[in-house]
């Protein structure tokens, strides 16, 4: 049996759409038999629960603090609770992995990057980006845009596209196949219980790192690609 971990996940703390919180997130996926989550909660250019009129110091503070009482809840159960984001471009949206709080306080143009600008930053500094449902179609979604020079990876499973038209996850897979680009899968879960998405382990992660290394590397199992094959 391996080791599953939950890629995308929103917590009410940083994600407007969200209604639970980060540790009922950890409590729920650890009921689940998961390994670790990766918070990913929406980024101020997207569906962020964080005011806009607040200092940027204040701002990312409270972005992280989904992160943080995940993070606080995981070290009591001894779960793994990594940190990542999902930046948004008017409905095109990316899962930054690999950056800390730290790196945002620093950055504080960061809202000011186009997808491009956004993808050399990031990878200069050693993160990574995931195209997040690349093919969904929805009312804050005006075009379907890819960048298939701008991301490490496709998220080709997204299992709240499954309640939406499960053509959008084959699309997904099909385009990462076409481009030769590693796929991810993720629940994007903003309420409970738990959904079965997420990615699959022979080893424990030992850090976000670990994480895209095996993606990269094609060392784990996408959660329900079987839907799609």
């Amino acid at each position: 049996m391996g080791y599953k971990y939950e890629t995308h996940l929103h917590t009410k703390e940083g994600s407007a759409c969200a209604v639970i919180t980060g540790a009922e997130q950890v409590r729920n996926y650890y009921k689940a038999g998961y390994a670790g989550i990766i918070v990913t909660d929406h980024f101020f250019n997207g569906n962020t629960a964080i005011p806009r009129e607040l200092p940027w110091e204040k701002r990312v503070e409270l972005f992280c603090k989904g992160y943080e009482n995940a993070k606080e809840e995981g070290d009591k159960l001894g779960m793994d609770v990594f940190f990542g984001w999902e930046a948004g471009f008017m409905g095109t949206e990316f899962l930054i992995y690999g950056l800390d709080k730290e790196w945002l306080l620093n950055n504080s143009d960061v809202l000011d990057w186009s997808v491009e600008e956004q993808y050399k930053h990031v990878k200069a500094d050693g993160g990574y980006v995931v195209h997040a449902h690349p093919f969904r179609e929805a009312f804050y979604i005006p075009d379907v845009k890819l960048f298939p020079d701008c991301v490490d990876a496709v998220e080709v499973i997204n299992y709240s596209n499954d309640k939406l038209n499960p053509e959008y996850n084959k699309k997904a897979y099909q385009y990462a196949v076409n481009n030769g680009l590693p796929m991810t899968g993720g629940s994007d879960v903003h309420n409970g219980p738990a959904m079965p998405g997420g990615m699959e382990f022979e080893e424990r992660l030992t850090d976000i790192g670990d994480y895209m290394s095996k993606v990269l590397a094609g060392e784990c199992r996408v959660l329900g690609i079987e839907t799609v094959l």
